[in-house]
């Protein structure tokens, strides 16, 4: 049984020679066998690529992409300059510096008159809005942000969106019935409903903001022992202070346009100028001035309201575009 053995490990000590030396043959002679590749049979490496017929179909399909998406831009952008144009070809006239600061006149179907009354009412409106949404969208996100947890982050997050997406109308219809009913129309009833229009734009715009705060920053304070509240009052607000003016600033420019809020709860009113947004009478204001010049049978009340669409569409756009570069500003900056 040994000799067997010994024979059976010679033989196979000897096949394993001969196949290193004929691999070391070849290696020494630098001939290799054509058939063989390391890519793979029927694979020639130095063949140039081309393309398949899959490659081209997917080419043709990103090239129709990019098409469409173009064009889809550019129609965005021609709708917006349509509007702009349009209302500021028909507007443009009748703007002067006696419309900014005159009363509407006083008899049906007078020419001249100025909008001065609904300039000053949404001023007001504006401010007390502002007042009211930005503080508590600030400290919304904050507590998003630096205090909670998952699960009530996630619910607030939500609730934040779903907010953002309700009808301003409802937003209206609840006001109405919480302040006016019963009651009288107010300022303050149309800066209510515009600041919650106003709260969730806010809070989201704040909360991805105080994201683009550096984290090194809160771990610094952390490792001096510097309480959390302390922390974000001394070092992550100062550091995102801008950003959140520019956010406010977008949501004041969002806000500022909307009527469905304001003809439930500021809309009989008186054409003087006002500022008292706790009065027995409502606020004029231009978003309900130009609904309701425009739906009257006066033909100088259709001009009155092309130019007061034109005042407050200047004011959004000199508002957006100003902010939404401020924030771009800001973001780079802390990108960097």
């Amino acid at each position: 049984m040994s000799e067997l053995f010994d024979k059976g490990a010679g033989s196979e000590a000897a096949e394993v020679e001969v196949s290193l030396n004929g691999v070391g043959g070849s290696l020494a002679s630098g001939v290799e066998d054509p058939g063989s590749s390391p890519f793979g049979d029927g694979l020639d490496p130095a063949r140039p690529l081309s393309a398949s017929g899959n490659l081209r179909r997917r080419q043709l399909a990103s090239r129709a992409a990019e098409a469409g998406q173009t064009t889809c831009a550019l129609l965005a952008v021609a709708v917006l300059a349509i509007v702009v144009y349009s209302v500021a070809s028909r507007g443009a006239s009748i703007l002067s510096i006696g419309f900014l600061t005159k009363d509407p006149p006083a008899i049906l179907g007078t020419p001249g008159g100025g909008i001065a009354p609904a300039i000053v009412g949404t001023g007001v409106i504006m401010l007390i809005a502002t007042a009211i949404a930005m503080p508590l969208g600030i400290l919304t996100a904050l507590y998003i942000v630096e205090f909670a947890g998952g699960s009530s982050s996630r619910v607030l997050r939500m609730a934040l969106d779903l907010l953002n997406g309700l009808p301003t109308i409802v937003i209206g219809l609840f006001v109405f019935g919480l302040l006016v009913v019963g009651k009288h129309q107010s300022g303050f009833a149309g800066s209510l409903a515009l600041a919650i229009v106003m709260l969730p734009l806010i809070a989201r715009a704040t909360q991805e903001v105080l994201l683009l705060v550096p984290r090194s920053l809160r771990d610094a304070a952390d490792a001096l022992g510097v309480s959390r509240w302390r922390t974000v009052r001394g070092v992550v607000l100062p550091s995102a202070i801008g950003p959140i003016v520019t956010a406010t600033i977008l949501a004041v420019a969002r806000a500022a346009g909307e009527t469905a809020p304001l003809i439930f709860t500021t809309s009989i009113f008186a054409n003087t100028v006002s500022a008292n947004p706790f009065g027995r009478q409502a606020l004029p204001n231009i978003p309900v001035y130009i609904f309701s010049a425009s739906e009257g049978a006066d033909p100088y009340g259709f001009a009155r309201a092309w130019g007061a669409g034109l005042v407050l569409l200047t004011f959004i756009l000199i508002a957006s575009l100003g902010g939404r570069a401020m924030l771009s500003r800001s973001r780079s900056r802390y990108s960097a």
